[in-house]
């Protein structure tokens, strides 16, 4: 359509602005783990200037903004879709090989509710509760569980559990290890609040750019962010794996 920023895929339209920032997201998201694994597996200080020492403020400020635009982007991207139930269930296959995988890698920082785990379990709470809610009560529920996020820090010191059962609301024993996790709360509040913005920005499903622009390897890489989030590691460490075996000899 003239003076629309989509592109077309198997006959559907994409909003340009959505695949470009899911694109961003990714690739920040792998130059994170690129960097946890040069120094947590290589011993790397730094990498092309950047600290692999990812507990610097700097970095856990990065890593929740990538990590929150990404989720932002879902919730969004959930209000296009026309099967959630299918785009629960992909999330929910891709989030339990990650959880064999990592069993496997590593059993004492086994991924058991990360990222992908997150978004599987907020498409599914979405569709059973707010689907055919207000964006307005969306916000308001989001804002909530935000808020009760800024709280956890303080409940999980008054509250000592001796279980991992509400693990996935961000209660856990005090001694909890994991590659990768994103809780419920507050991040389901992200991702409500994307649902709302989805249908108030996007009521027509339409780009709000008004003037076509150019397809980018990050447009790329957000058409196809939930293959690259499966592969990324897999291949990071296969070829530092290459590398170290060559180094050898």
């Amino acid at each position: 359509m003239p003076g629309l920023a989509v592109n077309h895929q198997k006959g559907s339209p994409r909003i340009w602005e959505i695949d470009f920032l899911r694109g961003l997201a990714i690739i920040l998201m792998v130059g994170y783990h690129l960097l946890y694994d040069l120094g947590d597996f290589v011993g790397l200080k730094k990498f092309l200037g950047f600290s692999t020492d990812l507990e610097l403020t700097g970095w856990v400020i990065a890593q929740n903004f990538f990590a929150g635009l990404f989720v932002l982007l879902s919730g969004i991207s959930t209000t296009f879709s026309r099967n959630n139930l299918r785009r629960f269930l992909k999330f929910l296959v891709v989030a339990l090989l990650i959880t064999v995988a990592t069993y496997f890698f590593d059993k004492s920082s086994v991924i058991v509710f990360g990222i992908i785990h997150c978004l599987a379990t907020s498409v599914l709470l979405y569709m059973l509760l707010f689907q055919k809610s207000k964006p307005s009560r969306r916000i308001a529920w989001g804002g909530l569980i935000l808020l009760l996020g800024f709280f956890m820090p303080t409940i999980k010191k008054t509250f000592i559990l001796n279980t991992n059962w509400l693990l996935p609301f961000g209660l856990h024993k005090p001694i909890f290890a994991s590659l990768d996790y994103f809780p419920l709360i507050p991040w389901f509040g992200v991702f409500l609040i994307g649902t709302a913005l989805g249908q108030w920005l996007y009521a027509e499903k339409k780009s709000l750019i008004r003037q076509p622009l150019p397809e980018t390897f990050i447009n790329w890489c957000g058409r196809y962010s939930l293959w690259i989030y499966l592969l990324h590691q897999p291949v990071i460490m296969g070829i530092l794996y290459l590398l170290g075996y060559v180094a050898l000899f």
